[in-house]
């Protein structure tokens, strides 16, 4: 039986997030395949080996309960066949813990540290999806010394407002005006030095579930967000119960193809391994498709959008923990 450990927590602000997501891997792996131990990492980047009941992950107070410091990280890595991450943000998914995993030469779930890296930063994940030739909305790079005169001689207001490198939308935030746009880039800066100012459009938000199975790439119907407010903040992410996310039906088949032709193409050039959502714009008015980002860590609750696209191809969120170990295991 192989040994695989699952790794959540970490320390960003998704931190939470991460354990409840580990709380459902935990719940739905295939124990007759796998012997699985859990270790928390706290904010102080501490490792701990957690042995206690999974309601503690429910709201990220899991260390306190039953907990062992871990010393000595890497011997205690090598005792496993495969690691698997359920880790968001920085120091999770932006390929710092995917390259000690690959400098070790211990096999993981997810994709590598190039990919895992770029992915993370948006600003370098939109000039790769320049390199590709894939449709952005007009958008600026701005630093701590960047006047807001300069984003406007880019874009126009209304604009969206967020860290380059962070998830769950946390410090997001809509501008549409001068002093909203100085609040807003205020804000972001709480979470990253560099900032991404974009434009805002009515647009639907889709997005694509990409999976590696038996050497083919799976990418699935688009999935929908239903956001409670006018576009998909945290507080419509987490807090606001009436957001929800849905498969339409209502989307014609050229717009499908065309989003899952674009997912494909990110995932192959950038080199992903196992698991990526890659997330769209949707402007119905001029049937327009444009890439948001690449997630290669995606939410992984059983109410997640990537389990539930997966889901819908005809593969459970059991079938699915598997498969992304057994190609972990393929690569070592």
């Amino acid at each position: 039986m192989k040994k695989i450990l699952i790794l959540f927590g970490g320390s960003s602000s998704e931190h939470n997030i991460s354990c409840k997501s580990a709380k459902s891997v935990i719940e739905n792996i295939d124990q007759n395949k796998f012997d699985y131990k859990m270790v928390g990492i706290d904010f102080n980047h501490n490792w701990y080996q957690f042995c206690d009941d999974l309601s503690y992950l429910e709201n990220g107070k899991w260390k306190d309960a039953n907990i062992l410091k871990i010393d000595n990280i890497i011997s205690y890595l090598k005792e496993f066949d495969v690691v698997f991450p359920v880790m968001h943000g920085i120091y999770g998914e932006d390929g710092t813990l995917q390259g000690l995993l690959e400098y070790f030469h211990i096999p993981f779930v997810g994709c590598g540290t190039l990919a895992s890296a770029i992915g993370m930063d948006k600003a370098i994940s939109k000039q790769f999806f320049e390199s590709l030739q894939i449709p952005q909305v007009p958008y600026i790079v701005i630093d701590h010394a960047t006047k807001v005169q300069t984003i406007l001689n880019h874009i126009t207001f209304p604009v969206i407002v967020k860290p380059s490198n962070g998830g769950s939308s946390i410090g997001i935030n809509k501008a549409s005006n001068k002093k909203e746009l100085v609040k807003a880039i205020q804000e972001a800066k709480k979470y990253d030095s560099k900032i991404i100012v974009e434009q805002f459009i009515v647009c639907r938000e889709l997005e694509c579930a990409v999976l590696e199975k038996d050497k083919n790439i799976i990418c699935s119907r688009p999935g929908e967000i239903k956001s409670a407010n006018e576009f998909y903040d945290y507080e419509a992410k987490y807090v606001n119960q009436n957001s929800y996310t849905a498969i339409p039906d209502d989307l014609d088949n050229s717009t499908i193809s065309a989003i899952q032709k674009y997912a494909k193409k990110i995932f192959l050039n950038l080199g992903c391994k196992g698991l990526s959502r890659i997330d769209f714009f949707y402007e119905e008015k001029t049937k327009h498709i444009y890439i948001n980002e690449i997630n290669t860590l995606p939410g992984f609750t059983t109410i997640s959008m990537y389990p539930k696209l997966i889901e819908h191809e005809h593969i459970s969120y059991s079938e699915l923990i598997t498969i992304l170990i057994e190609n972990a295991l393929k690569k070592s």
